[in-house]
């Protein structure tokens, strides 16, 4: 029987104060990192990687409903569950990784950000950089004035990030023919396996895994089966919806880039500032400020959650607290570095991608083991096929992370 109109108003209404965790971990899989990987494997692939980009939307969209499911049941996030069950060896050698991993986040937002703002206004990289930092650093303030107005502003700009990619999607066309066939798994050479790397490395962020237990843990309030269950149902909702539009937005950035950028003369669009002028030359000048409009407001958002992250991180693992100014002047300075030194800002976002690869069996291999304890989740614990495809995620992610080492290793 369906239910009234009346009756299903009510329960959007119900519904909609529990969502919101899960759009702020998606800001984090259309970060910079994303950009680079996505239009450089567009530009030099076509549409080959598109299958990439697909499986790792549905291995995030499996790895958030975990993390999320973690925090739900037990009211506590990951990290917090670290500390808990481990030695403390190796909770300190987690944390430290983990940090590492923030560090590269803050790396690829804040190195993104300078080239929107160079792309937009031609601000020079170090201005650039600083500016970006003290913006993002602003917007985290808006989580300490409470969570749901942090919550709305990252889904406004989630919301512009899409409808400029949906834009340059809608003026680049496109063969559909050779979009479908990218579908179907296959690789162009170890350069192609680089980057379909960065990019499962940029679309299953590891600090968000962190970030998404604790902030469900937060909205944990609710007692009794009942409500562990409908809060789980809300919870999974919100990630379908929120990685949904995510992926959309991936797969709309390479697309374009496989539409506009494929074919050109080598060396045309190698870095994220050569496609922007690229895309200035082929379709207009409104799908270049797109590009560069999209990319700016990800690297503001993605570098406030990022942060956001880090302190979750610390917290968890050490029972630390330092104050948010202290964090950002520290996970600030490999990208400050980078900008001052002048290394190329698009190859190092996609090095920083990798390097967000590796991270993320450290944080999934605990995951998995904790969401199928029957101690820690009661009734809750995954069911087994759950816990197979959540295995097989984790051994895919470790086994192209040792082909990349030995790629790296030998040449």
């Amino acid at each position: 029987m369906t239910a009234s109109p009346q009756a299903q108003i009510g329960r959007g209404r119900r519904l909609l104060p529990l969502l919101g965790p899960a759009f702020v971990a998606s800001i984090a899989y259309v970060d910079p990192g994303n950009f680079a990987t996505n239009t450089a494997a567009g530009a030099r692939y076509g549409d080959t990687l598109i299958w990439v980009v697909v499986g790792a939307n549905l291995m995030a969209m499996l790895v958030q409903w975990l993390a999320a499911r973690l925090g739900v049941v037990t009211g506590k996030g990951l990290s917090e569950l670290c500390r808990e069950q481990y030695s403390q060896r190796t909770t300190v050698a987690l944390w430290i990784q983990a940090e590492v991993v923030a560090m590269a986040t803050d790396l690829a937002e804040i190195v993104g950000s300078a080239i929107a703002l160079d792309m937009l206004f031609g601000i020079p990289p170090l201005p650039a950089g600083l500016i970006a930092a003290a913006t993002a650093t602003g917007l985290l303030e808006l989580e300490r004035r409470g969570h749901r107005r942090f919550e709305v502003v990252i889904v406004g700009m989630l919301s512009i990030i899409l409808a400029g990619f949906l834009y340059s999607a809608f003026r680049a066309g496109g063969d559909i023919g050779a979009a479908l066939n990218g579908f179907v798994p296959h690789m162009a050479g170890q350069g192609s396996v680089v980057l379909a790397v960065g990019i499962l490395g940029a679309t299953v962020m590891p600090h968000v895994i962190y970030l998404h237990s604790a902030l469900a843990a937060r909205r944990s309030k609710l007692e009794g089966r009942d409500g562990i269950a409908k809060l789980l149902k809300a919870t999974k909702t919100d990630i379908f919806v929120a990685l949904g539009v995510a992926g959309v937005v991936n797969l709309a950035m390479l697309w374009v880039a496989a539409s506009l950028l494929h074919g050109l003369p080598a060396g045309t669009a190698d870095t994220l500032p050569e496609a922007q002028k690229a895309y200035a030359s082929v379709a207009g000048q409104g799908t270049a400020i797109a590009f560069a409009l999209a990319l700016l407001v990800s690297g503001f958002a993605s570098s406030s959650v990022g942060t956001f992250s880090g302190q979750v991180v610390m917290e968890g693992f050490t029972h630390w607290r330092i104050p948010v100014l202290t964090r950002r002047l520290v996970t600030l300075a490999p990208a400050i570095a980078v900008l001052a030194i002048g290394f190329d800002p698009t190859a190092t976002l996609v090095l920083s991608q990798v390097v967000l690869s590796f991270g993320i069996p450290f944080a999934l291999v605990p995951l998995v083991r904790f969401t199928s304890d029957r101690d820690l989740m009661g009734e809750f614990t995954v069911q087994p096929r759950t816990k197979a495809a959540a295995v097989l995620v984790a051994m895919a992610i470790i086994a192209l992370n040792a082909f990349l080492l030995i790629h790296l290793v030998i040449g």
